[in-house]
């Protein structure tokens, strides 16, 4: 069963892993997100809607708000392909 779970998460990308994630952690908006992160709502929302990309010193924030490793964070940004490894 977690392998399955594992498996669906890894499978999401944008939007999509990023409202499991928030869903996982309990946040309720992007807004809190933003707010954990010191950054824009409306930023987060084009990174992770794959509109544009985020400068790599953000990338341990999102790691730690999200607590998901940078691979993790990758993949969900499309930046990683799904079997890339850093």
């Amino acid at each position: 069963m977690v392998k399955a779970a594992q498996s669906t998460m890894a499978n999401k990308t944008g939007l999509e892993w990023l409202r499991a994630r928030m869903e996982k952690l309990g946040y309720n908006s992007l807004e809190e997100v933003a707010q954990e992160i010191q950054m824009n709502r409306g930023n987060l929302y084009r990174y992770f809607s794959l509109e544009t990309r985020p400068s790599v010193a953000l990338l341990p924030d999102l790691c730690r708000v999200l607590k998901a490793s940078p691979a993790d964070i990758l993949k969900a940004l499309e930046i990683l392909g799904p079997n890339d490894r850093i």
